[in-house]
């Protein structure tokens, strides 16, 4: 294998694939990426079994040809060459390694066969669907903070994406939930999503494809079956298994029958959170939240660092009470409100209490309460 790629070119594709190789692993394999000289490309492509990660660029190739490296060392070594560089890779059978050079560097890699790396099945059944990438990403912003990350619940470790009907209208939604709270956003049903499977895609999966999408221009193409989902993003594609579990009856969590709404100015709100979340226990974060006519009260009390107490002009004139959140699942649903004011709906201090955001009706947030 013989080959020329301009710099940029290749650290774009191996930043891409390179992120889904896990640091440290028992296979060697997978601690490499594998390079596949074509024509006029060259692609690459990682896994850690779970995951596969293709990308390609365009090369000038002298001698077509398939090797593998390690990739975080030849990530490195392009990141740290010089802007503009023409980078050459050689290899060939006499020398057991993978000979990278730049202008008066020069680098020897070891590799391993590429008949060795393991390449991951795609699914012909399923939907397929093109969906924009503003909204595949707002999908994921808005729900990905409420992902669990307690691995005994396993089937709560991602980001549950189906498809709904509303009053006869298709929804793609995306949901997230971990016992504490939840996220939904939704956003119409592009054509061929309606009545695919419903996949649970695992968390390392949907962190990857969040990062494609800020390289990414125009749509992205998903398929889904039972068993993966794929993305595709013009020259590259993610591959992913999807958790094998149910995902819970997250409408039934969904208060309905919330009658008290406070609407609350989001910004003033989450900077008076924060403030006196400043001397909260680590363990449990409590804010208490008093509500009376046109004000909310936010308490933080610690026996060890003492008591906050701010108070908070907001729209409200329901009955006087008292509830009380985990103030980082407070400021985590704020860092997502995009309207002026946040809108919250009680039932009482001891259900749970829905957010909505009059800047995007297409999201809903769900917190349950603690005891103050």
């Amino acid at each position: 294998m013989q080959l020329t790629i301009e710099r940029s070119a290749l650290l774009k594709a191996l930043g891409h694939v390179q992120s889904v190789v896990e640091r440290r692993n028992t296979i060697p394999i997978l601690s490499n990426v594998l390079l596949s000289a074509g024509r006029d490309s060259l692609s690459f492509a990682a896994t850690d079994l779970d995951m596969e990660m293709i990308d390609r660029a365009d090369a000038v190739v002298q001698v077509e040809g398939q090797i593998t490296a390690p990739a975080h060392t030849l990530f490195e070594i392009v990141r740290k060459l010089p802007d503009g560089a023409e980078v050459s890779l050689t290899y060939n059978g006499d020398d057991p390694r993978l000979t990278v050079s730049a202008g008066r560097s020069r680098f020897n890699l070891p590799v391993l066969p590429a008949g060795d790396f393991p390449v991951m099945s795609t699914d012909a059944s399923g939907a397929r669907f093109s969906l924009m990438k503003e909204d595949l990403a707002r999908l994921i912003d808005k729900t990905r903070f409420a992902v669990s990350t307690e691995e005994t619940r396993y089937y709560l470790n991602g980001l549950y994406l189906h498809t709904v009907a509303d009053n006869g209208i298709p929804l793609l939604r995306a949901v997230a939930t971990d016992g504490h709270r939840l996220a939904l956003a939704e956003t119409p049903a592009p054509e061929g999503a309606a009545g695919g499977p419903g996949v649970i895609v695992p968390r390392k999966t949907v962190d990857q494809v969040r990062r494609l999408l800020d390289d990414g221009t125009g749509p992205v193409e998903v398929q889904v079956s039972p068993q993966k989902i794929r993305f595709e993003f013009g020259q590259a594609s993610l591959t992913s298994k999807v958790i094998d579990g149910a995902f819970p009856d997250y409408m039934r969590v969904i208060p309905k029958g919330n009658d008290k709404q406070a609407d609350i100015d989001n910004a003033m709100f989450s900077k008076a959170v924060d403030r006196v979340a400043t001397i909260s226990a680590e363990k449990s974060r409590s804010v208490k939240l008093a509500f009376e006519l046109d004000r909310v009260t936010l308490t933080v009390r610690n026996m060890e660092a003492g008591q906050g107490v701010e108070e908070v002009e907001i729209g409200y004139s329901e009955e006087p009470f008292e509830i009380g959140f985990n103030a980082r699942y407070l400021l985590d649903v704020a860092g997502q409100i995009t309207g002026e004011n946040a809108t919250f709906m009680f039932a009482d201090p001891a259900s749970p209490t829905l957010v909505l955001d009059p800047g995007d009706p297409g999201v809903q947030y769900v917190l349950m309460p603690l005891r103050v």
